[in-house]
């Protein structure tokens, strides 16, 4: 579809650089007395006017070109929405289906409103509108008038409109909570996830983004986040640690006699999950070039793959290694451990470095996985470890394996640890508030019953034996 929608602005920039390719030679002839007749027509119109006219025509087309790239690289990242719910739903119990599903619906429907309204001006304020400079700015409602032309790139000077600017971002927003609904699964209460995921998404989120997508004292100190190690990952899952912390595990994990496996209802959903995350993560990674530069986006989609293979090979020898078994849940975690590692740096390392980041991504996730079961912090679907820990490494390792020199480790590791910890301290305190005030966990009989009766009426499976 793509391809189709793009032919006819390749066609119409390959006859104008044809056709200005022959001025030259035909304004030479015709001085000569030897033009064609249809050679002084092309000397005729190789004026600067048309030189410029040309050139206007080829900006235009880049202009459009580009600018359906971000929109389709937008409509790539919505994907991964589905791909989230799958997952999520794959990797809990059947009777918490339908709860896990409504949560991932709620986040992208609200976050998408709330970043509209506050989250975009907020993250992107424009020069000198930080409430504190470098480290806050109010949000606004994002719209702009439609039928004035400067408006269509409005403050922007790229090679995209301000609404395929807003859309994309917007769809990066809601990743955040997403990922700590994986962590809170099968005990959280409903209203309460609602209330805090709101709040995280509309206004804890644009923070820490303006920190260094929008120009703030990060981005000045030099620190590098290509697609959103921290931004995204790291955030989304310091804070699912931090409610996590305070919910407590589910009722049956942790026993005297030790844990117990609460297993996944379904595989089959959870691998589709992750490939539908996979496929996601080219207009994620893809994207963040904000163009659709041939070399800048191949590249990219090249080392983001590179790094989730990484990933997943790396989980399944380890797996066979200590648990004596391919498990498929450590291996579908290596893939999202290689994605989140390589998404800081997929513009800015070689790619055989790629494939060392991912294969770290997934020895770390693998370590954190285990690690925090045995401290009993119950995470259903490995987003502390994935998230957390896959988000810090790959910002770290931009300042170990990166081209550019100015990219300092040191700066990376402040940049994570700021993102990181603001994140923490944000979520728990808003979770620990809602926690007083609403409750954060559903009873014991409710988390039996299973939260698709309890808190919707309704099971997910309706089987008939």
């Amino acid at each position: 579809m793509a391809a189709l929608l793009l032919m006819p602005v390749g066609t119409l920039i390959a006859q104008d650089a044809a056709e200005a390719a022959k001025a030259p030679e035909a304004a030479a002839k015709a001085e000569t007395g030897t033009a064609t007749p249809e050679e002084v027509v092309t000397s005729a119109y190789s004026t600067e006017a048309d030189n410029k006219a040309t050139e206007a025509v080829e900006s235009l087309a880049l202009f459009t070109v580009n600018n359906l790239w971000i929109c389709i690289a937008a409509a790539l990242v919505f994907i991964m929405h589905l791909g989230f719910a799958t997952l999520e739903s794959g990797l809990t119990q059947s009777k918490n289906t339908v709860n896990i599903l409504f949560k991932n619906v709620w986040i992208i429907t609200s976050g998408l409103l709330l970043y509209a309204f506050w989250g975009f001006n907020s993250m992107y304020p424009g020069d000198g509108n930080g409430l504190i400079e470098n480290y806050f700015a109010m949000g606004s409602w994002f719209g702009m008038d439609l039928n004035d032309p400067a408006n269509a790139s409005a403050a922007y000077n790229v090679g995209y409109t301000w609404w395929g600017d807003f859309i994309f971002q917007a769809m990066f927003a809601a990743t955040a909570a997403t990922i700590v609904s994986g962590a809170v699964a099968e005990r959280v209460k409903l209203s309460t996830f609602m209330v805090f995921a709101v709040i995280l998404v509309g206004f804890f989120y644009p923070i820490t983004g303006y920190w260094k997508w929008g120009g703030g004292w990060l981005d000045d100190m030099g620190f590098y986040d290509f697609a959103g190690s921290s931004v995204v990952h790291a955030f989304g899952g310091f804070s699912a640690l931090a409610c996590v912390l305070i919910l407590g595990p589910r009722k049956g994990k942790y026993t005297k006699n030790g844990i117990k496996p609460i297993i996944g209802h379904s595989m089959p959903l959870a691998t589709i999950g992750v490939f539908l995350l996979w496929l996601g993560w080219f207009g994620f990674n893809g994207g963040s070039a904000l163009s659709a530069d041939p070399k800048a986006v191949s590249y990219v989609f090249v080392t983001t793959s590179l790094g989730a293979c990484g990933g997943a090979v790396a989980a399944i020898f380890a797996s066979m290694l200590v648990l004596k078994k391919p498990d498929l849940s450590m291996a579908l975690n290596g893939i999202l451990a290689g994605l989140v590692g390589i998404t800081a740096g997929a513009d800015t390392v070689s790619e055989a470095n790629s494939i060392i980041i991912g294969a770290i991504s997934g020895l770390l996730i693998f370590a954190a996985i285990l690690v925090i079961d045995k401290l009993k912090i119950d995470d259903p679907v490995g987003a502390i470890s994935v998230h957390g820990i896959g988000g810090v490494w790959g910002t770290i390792a931009v300042g170990i394996f990166s081209f550019n020199p100015e990219h300092s480790l040191g700066t990376q590791i402040i940049g994570t640890a700021a993102i990181s910890a603001f994140a923490f301290v944000a979520a728990g305190g808003t979770f620990f508030i809602l926690k007083l005030i609403m409750g954060v966990r559903v009873s014991s009989e409710e988390e039996h019953e299973g939260l698709d009766v309890a808190e919707h009426g309704s099971p997910a499976y309706h089987l008939h034996m």
